[in-house]
């Protein structure tokens, strides 16, 4: 599993327990976690204990988180990547966020269509998905935008601050990316 990827404006790097600190302010915004299935975190040890995790799943081969970095100024600016690995049916789930100043200038479009193309060229995906909250306008865009395809409702499928919630379910399959 590659532990980092480039694009022309940014660097996704493995999360490490040392982005806890620039992670946290993101996580922590409730204007960035509105839409995610995480209350907004209170201290950076939320943020560490998350990383650890994910570190873990990615050591499993279950999972993989990036830290989005900007190459310009190494300002880590959100996460991305690979939320659950199958394997065995050649597919996965996505996940991203970015904070909130730097929304509308490209960088999600850039970073998801850079794990996209990683899981379809090197991973040798089938399949990927990704999981959004019907009022999540500007992530269901992104997905249309990237090739996505609406698929259903999964109704109440998640629960978190003790409320069920609907998702939307996308997906785009690799005989469906022309830049592949």
């Amino acid at each position: 599993m590659k532990t980092t990827l480039e694009t022309e404006r940014l660097q996704l790097r493995k999360m490490k327990t040392s982005d806890a600190p620039h992670l946290f302010s993101i996580w922590s915004d409730p204007t960035v976690t509105r839409y995610m299935n995480i209350s907004g975190f209170d201290s950076v040890e939320q943020a560490t204990t998350m990383i650890t995790h994910l570190s873990q799943l990615a050591n499993e081969n279950q999972a993989i988180r990036y830290s989005i970095i900007l190459q310009k100024t190494g300002d880590i600016i959100g996460s991305c990547g690979f939320n659950h690995f199958d394997f065995t049916n050649e597919r996965a789930e996505i996940g991203y966020e970015l904070g909130k100043h730097y929304w509308g200038q490209g960088y999600a479009n850039e970073a998801i269509s850079t794990i996209i193309h990683y899981g379809f060229k090197e991973l040798l995906l089938n399949r990927i998905e990704a999981k959004v909250e019907l009022e999540n306008q500007p992530s269901i865009k992104l997905l249309e935008r990237l090739n996505f395809t609406y698929e259903g409702l999964l109704r109440q499928v998640e629960k978190y601050e003790g409320t069920f919630h609907d998702l939307a379910l996308y997906s785009t399959l690799a005989c469906e990316q022309t830049d592949l």
